[in-house]
């Protein structure tokens, strides 16, 4: 039970990363790796506002400010000086990984101690309870100002310029700008997850951001394989139940003794499963059709035969009267 719990509870924490990057990857079409850049810096960012005496949730926003930054940067770089997307998104992340040991300081910030973060403003008496509330509380926010502002004109303009640029471009809609706001949200929510995972964790580090596009992708697949075809809100709310499954998963991993030192093994091949998931999926309902086809045709073929038999048996009979 206290697996399930926390990896619900890191799963809600997770999820808000995931959601910021299934902006880019599924409306913009793009893996953004600035996200491997931008979730350390909203723990940078946020941790170094708390040591300084900055409130917590003031602390949190400065982080997703700054993803929201970050994002701006990557949008610029694709959009106005029309680097290719991938080569965008590892130049950004690698140009913050300066950025963040500029912020921190140094490689790693403690927050343990007197120092207050969001998980002390719910006093719930358990750390796991308390990372249940706190997450659902901010997923819940994320996902309601997600889904207002994409029934917006602004919102719709976005969604529009990731089905068919050239006819959003027909329609006076200025894809640029379009997928500037689409870079700033995504890399302003995955810098929020980063804020809140070094909150409660109780440090930010440098190297904490690595493995997390993996990490997003692969609860945005399961989210997928479960439900398709959805309102945005329900594909908002799969990612988190994507989420808390992946989580549940690796805690079941290491339950069972696996060295920690080969985690980010199993998120390589836990991607790789399920992203082949669904072409597996694909080619055993062609075998379905394929068995199927092949079945109707063998009656089809017996149901032929046994009309041209009784046939025959008909003329041989009209003979026979006839002689």
């Amino acid at each position: 039970m206290d697996i399930v719990t926390s990896s619900i509870a890191q799963g809600l924490l997770w999820s808000v990363m995931a959601i910021g990057v299934y902006l880019t990857f599924r409306i913009l079409d793009i893996a953004d790796m600035t996200a491997e850049g931008s979730f350390p810096l909203g723990a940078a960012i946020t941790a170094h506002a708390i040591v300084t005496g900055v409130g917590p949730i003031a602390a949190t926003l400065m982080g997703f400010a700054g993803g929201a930054a970050a994002g701006a940067v990557s949008g610029f770089l694709t959009t106005k000086l029309h680097i290719p997307d991938l080569l965008t998104g590892i130049l950004t992340m690698t140009g913050l990984y300066s950025v963040n040991l500029f912020i921190m300081g140094k490689a790693n910030i403690s927050l343990i101690g007197t120092v207050k973060t969001v998980f002390n403003l719910v006093d719930s008496g358990d750390a796991t309870t308390t990372g249940i509330i706190i997450g659902a509380i901010v997923v819940a926010i994320v996902i309601g100002i997600l889904v207002f502002f994409f029934h917006t004109e602004m919102g719709l303009a976005a969604a529009a310029v990731g089905n068919n640029q050239n006819m959003a471009a027909a329609n006076g809609i200025n894809n640029d700008a379009m997928k500037i706001i689409i870079y700033m949200l995504s890399n302003g929510l995955i810098a929020l997850s980063g804020s809140l995972m070094a909150q409660t964790n109780g440090y930010a580090d440098l190297s904490m951001g690595i493995g997390t596009i993996v990490i997003a992708l692969a609860a945005i697949i399961i989210s997928e394989i479960l439900l398709r075809s959805v309102p945005l809100w329900a594909r908002l709310l799969m990612i988190i139940v994507g989420a808390v499954i992946y989580r549940l998963i690796i805690a079941v991993v290491l339950d069972l003794g696996v060295d920690p030192n080969y985690l980010r093994f199993f998120y390589a091949l836990m991607l790789t499963i399920f992203l082949s998931l669904p072409l597996l999926k694909k080619k055993l309902q062609l075998m379905t059709i394929r068995h199927g086809n092949r079945r109707q045709a063998r009656i089809v073929q017996a149901q032929m035969q046994a009309a041209k038999t009784d046939s025959m048996r008909t003329h041989a009979g009209d003979q026979q009267k006839e002689v």
